[in-house]
Protein backbone atom coordinates (compact mmCIF):
# COMPACT_ATOMS: atom_id res chain seq x y z
CA UNK A 1 0.00 0.00 0.00
CA UNK A 2 1.43 3.41 -0.88
CA UNK A 3 1.82 6.15 1.73
CA UNK A 4 -1.14 8.21 0.53
CA UNK A 5 -3.53 5.26 0.77
CA UNK A 6 -2.17 4.49 4.22
CA UNK A 7 -3.00 8.06 5.36
CA UNK A 8 -6.47 7.89 3.83
CA UNK A 9 -7.23 4.65 5.67
CA UNK A 10 -5.56 5.76 8.94
CA UNK A 11 -6.88 9.34 9.33
CA UNK A 12 -9.58 9.82 11.95
CA UNK A 13 -11.14 12.84 13.64
CA UNK A 14 -9.22 13.68 16.81
CA UNK A 15 -11.07 15.57 19.54
CA UNK A 16 -8.68 15.13 22.46
CA UNK A 17 -5.44 17.01 22.02
CA UNK A 18 -2.16 17.30 23.86
CA UNK A 19 -1.34 20.85 25.00
CA UNK A 20 1.95 20.86 23.03
CA UNK A 21 1.83 23.18 20.02
CA UNK A 22 2.51 21.55 16.66
CA UNK A 23 5.93 22.08 15.09
CA UNK A 24 6.22 25.02 12.68
CA UNK A 25 7.62 22.83 9.90
CA UNK A 26 4.60 20.52 10.21
CA UNK A 27 2.23 23.50 10.12
CA UNK A 28 3.89 24.84 6.98
CA UNK A 29 3.53 21.49 5.20
CA UNK A 30 -0.13 21.24 6.23
CA UNK A 31 -0.81 24.76 4.95
CA UNK A 32 0.98 23.98 1.69
CA UNK A 33 -1.33 20.98 1.23
CA UNK A 34 -4.29 23.35 1.62
CA UNK A 35 -2.85 25.88 -0.82
CA UNK A 36 -2.42 23.16 -3.45
CA UNK A 37 -5.96 21.80 -3.11
CA UNK A 38 -8.21 21.94 -6.16
CA UNK A 39 -10.45 25.00 -6.39
CA UNK A 40 -13.36 25.72 -8.70
CA UNK A 41 -12.05 27.48 -11.76
CA UNK A 42 -8.59 27.61 -10.22
CA UNK A 43 -9.74 30.72 -8.29
CA UNK A 44 -7.76 29.91 -5.11
CA UNK A 45 -10.24 32.00 -3.12
CA UNK A 46 -9.89 30.28 0.27
CA UNK A 47 -8.19 32.26 3.05
CA UNK A 48 -6.52 30.27 5.87
CA UNK A 49 -6.59 32.15 9.21
CA UNK A 50 -4.18 30.31 11.53
CA UNK A 51 -4.69 31.03 15.23
CA UNK A 52 -2.36 29.58 17.87
CA UNK A 53 -3.42 32.00 20.61
CA UNK A 54 -4.93 29.81 23.35
CA UNK A 55 -7.10 32.58 24.78
CA UNK A 56 -8.58 33.55 21.40
CA UNK A 57 -9.18 29.93 20.40
CA UNK A 58 -10.86 29.13 23.69
CA UNK A 59 -13.11 32.16 23.53
CA UNK A 60 -14.09 31.61 19.88
CA UNK A 61 -14.67 27.90 20.61
CA UNK A 62 -17.04 28.81 23.46
CA UNK A 63 -18.86 31.37 21.30
CA UNK A 64 -19.26 28.75 18.61
CA UNK A 65 -20.58 26.27 21.18
CA UNK A 66 -23.10 28.81 22.46
CA UNK A 67 -24.29 29.48 18.89
CA UNK A 68 -24.44 25.81 17.91
CA UNK A 69 -27.51 23.78 18.49
CA UNK A 70 -26.65 20.24 17.48
CA UNK A 71 -29.17 17.53 18.02
CA UNK A 72 -27.84 15.69 21.02
CA UNK A 73 -26.85 12.08 20.64
CA UNK A 74 -29.02 9.15 21.60
CA UNK A 75 -28.16 5.54 22.32
CA UNK A 76 -28.42 4.68 18.63
CA UNK A 77 -27.48 7.99 16.95
CA UNK A 78 -24.15 9.55 17.89
CA UNK A 79 -20.97 10.95 16.37
CA UNK A 80 -18.29 9.07 18.31
CA UNK A 81 -18.14 6.90 21.40
CA UNK A 82 -14.31 6.96 21.42
CA UNK A 83 -13.86 10.73 21.12
CA UNK A 84 -17.22 12.41 21.82
CA UNK A 85 -18.25 15.50 19.89
CA UNK A 86 -20.28 18.42 21.23
CA UNK A 87 -23.37 16.61 19.94
CA UNK A 88 -22.44 13.59 22.07
CA UNK A 89 -21.46 15.35 25.29
CA UNK A 90 -23.35 18.45 26.48
CA UNK A 91 -20.60 19.04 29.07
CA UNK A 92 -18.10 19.96 26.33
CA UNK A 93 -18.04 23.77 26.34
CA UNK A 94 -15.38 24.47 23.70
CA UNK A 95 -16.25 23.45 20.16
CA UNK A 96 -12.53 23.51 19.34
CA UNK A 97 -11.80 20.81 21.95
CA UNK A 98 -8.79 22.83 23.23
CA UNK A 99 -6.81 22.19 20.04
CA UNK A 100 -3.59 24.24 20.12
CA UNK A 101 -3.96 25.32 16.46
CA UNK A 102 -7.25 26.36 14.89
CA UNK A 103 -7.39 27.25 11.21
CA UNK A 104 -10.54 28.98 10.03
CA UNK A 105 -11.12 28.61 6.31
CA UNK A 106 -12.81 31.70 4.87
CA UNK A 107 -14.30 31.96 1.37
CA UNK A 108 -16.18 34.55 -0.68
CA UNK A 109 -19.82 34.89 0.41
CA UNK A 110 -21.30 34.94 -3.07
CA UNK A 111 -19.20 32.27 -4.77
CA UNK A 112 -21.17 29.20 -5.79
CA UNK A 113 -18.49 26.68 -4.77
CA UNK A 114 -17.05 28.39 -1.66
CA UNK A 115 -17.97 25.54 0.68
CA UNK A 116 -16.66 22.89 -1.66
CA UNK A 117 -13.34 24.71 -2.11
CA UNK A 118 -12.90 24.83 1.67
CA UNK A 119 -13.83 21.17 2.12
CA UNK A 120 -11.32 20.01 -0.50
CA UNK A 121 -8.57 22.15 1.09
CA UNK A 122 -9.44 20.78 4.53
CA UNK A 123 -9.24 17.18 3.32
CA UNK A 124 -5.80 17.80 1.81
CA UNK A 125 -4.70 19.35 5.10
CA UNK A 126 -6.11 16.51 7.23
CA UNK A 127 -4.27 13.92 5.14
CA UNK A 128 -1.04 15.93 5.34
CA UNK A 129 -1.52 16.27 9.12
CA UNK A 130 -2.00 12.52 9.53
CA UNK A 131 1.15 11.82 7.54
CA UNK A 132 3.06 14.07 9.98
CA UNK A 133 1.61 12.56 13.17
CA UNK A 134 -0.66 15.57 13.77
CA UNK A 135 -4.30 14.99 14.69
CA UNK A 136 -7.08 16.95 13.03
CA UNK A 137 -10.81 17.52 13.20
CA UNK A 138 -13.07 19.28 10.70
CA UNK A 139 -15.72 21.52 12.29
CA UNK A 140 -18.44 22.91 10.01
CA UNK A 141 -20.45 26.14 10.22
CA UNK A 142 -17.40 28.29 10.85
CA UNK A 143 -19.32 31.56 10.94
CA UNK A 144 -20.95 30.78 14.31
CA UNK A 145 -17.61 31.39 16.08
CA UNK A 146 -17.79 35.03 15.00
CA UNK A 147 -21.47 35.65 15.79
CA UNK A 148 -20.96 38.13 18.62
CA UNK A 149 -19.06 41.41 19.17
CA UNK A 150 -15.83 39.63 20.21
CA UNK A 151 -15.93 37.46 17.09
CA UNK A 152 -16.55 40.51 14.91
CA UNK A 153 -13.58 42.26 16.55
CA UNK A 154 -11.38 39.24 15.79
CA UNK A 155 -12.45 39.33 12.13
CA UNK A 156 -11.38 42.99 11.95
CA UNK A 157 -8.11 42.25 13.78
CA UNK A 158 -7.33 39.44 11.35
CA UNK A 159 -8.19 41.66 8.37
CA UNK A 160 -10.84 39.30 6.95
CA UNK A 161 -12.57 41.03 4.01
CA UNK A 162 -16.26 41.83 4.60
CA UNK A 163 -17.27 39.79 1.56
CA UNK A 164 -15.80 36.58 3.10
CA UNK A 165 -17.33 34.26 5.68
CA UNK A 166 -15.98 31.52 7.93
CA UNK A 167 -16.93 28.24 6.25
CA UNK A 168 -15.33 25.88 8.74
CA UNK A 169 -12.53 25.35 11.24
CA UNK A 170 -9.77 22.77 11.05
CA UNK A 171 -8.41 21.80 14.45
CA UNK A 172 -4.80 20.64 14.64
CA UNK A 173 -2.72 19.22 17.45
CA UNK A 174 -0.92 16.14 18.62
CA UNK A 175 -3.30 13.47 19.88
CA UNK A 176 -3.53 13.32 23.66
CA UNK A 177 -0.88 11.02 25.06
CA UNK A 178 -2.24 7.66 26.11
CA UNK A 179 -5.38 7.91 23.96
CA UNK A 180 -5.69 5.09 21.44
CA UNK A 181 -6.10 6.08 17.81
CA UNK A 182 -9.85 5.92 17.02
CA UNK A 183 -10.88 2.75 15.25
CA UNK A 184 -12.45 2.98 11.80
CA UNK A 185 -16.12 2.15 11.57
CA UNK A 186 -16.89 -0.76 9.26
CA UNK A 187 -17.58 0.43 5.72
CA UNK A 188 -21.24 0.14 4.73
CA UNK A 189 -21.99 -2.23 1.88
CA UNK A 190 -23.78 -1.20 -1.28
CA UNK A 191 -22.31 2.30 -1.62
CA UNK A 192 -20.53 1.69 -4.92
CA UNK A 193 -22.87 1.43 -7.90
CA UNK A 194 -21.39 0.18 -11.16
CA UNK A 195 -23.16 0.28 -14.48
Amino acid sequence: MNELMHCILHRRAIRRFDTQQIREDALQQILQAGLYAPSAGGRQGVLFAVCQDTEVNERLGKIKRANSNPRMATATSYVSREQPSIADDPNLKNTFYDAPTVITLFAPKNFLFAGEDCAVAAENMMLAADSLGVGSCYIGQGWTAFADPYGQMILRRWGIPANYYGVMQLLLGYPKKGDPHPNPKPRKEGRILRF
